[in-house]
C-alpha cells in the first residue's frame, strides 16, 4: 500500500463500511470502518482500515458504565458483610456480658 511507504492525504474521513463493502473490501474486516486516502507521489487512491472516534467513545463509556455497576455491586456487598460482622461482634460481646 502506498500509505505505508509515502506521504498521503485523507480524501474521505473515517466512515462505517456499507454491507457491500464489508463483503468486498478486506480493509473493512478489522474495525468495520475505512477511510479513503490518496498518495500524491504515486498518484494512487486506496482505502485503509481506521478507528472511528465515535466508536471509541462509545466503547469507553460502555466500559465506564460497566465498571460503575461492578463498583456499586461490590460496595453493597461490603456494607452487607460489615453488618453481618458487626452483628456477630455484638452477639459475642452480649454473651460475654451475660456470662459475668
Amino acid at each position: 500500500p502506498c500509505w505505508q511507504v509515502e506521504d498521503f492525504v485523507v480524501a474521505q474521513e473515517c466512515a462505517r463500511c456499507s454491507s457491500f463493502e464489508v463483503k468486498t473490501l478486506p480493509e473493512c474486516v478489522p474495525t468495520g470502518f475505512i477511510e479513503k486516502i490518496s498518495c500524491p507521489t504515486s498518484k494512487r487512491e486506496e482505502v485503509k482500515s481506521c478507528r472511528s472516534a465515535v466508536m471509541e467513545a462509545h466503547i469507553f463509556w460502555r466500559f465506564v458504565g460497566t465498571m460503575m455497576c461492578v463498583a456499586a455491586i461490590f460496595a453493597v456487598l461490603v456494607v452487607c458483610r460489615q453488618r453481618v460482622l458487626d452483628r456477630k461482634a455484638l452477639e459475642k460481646v452480649r454473651k460475654q456480658i451475660e456470662s459475668i
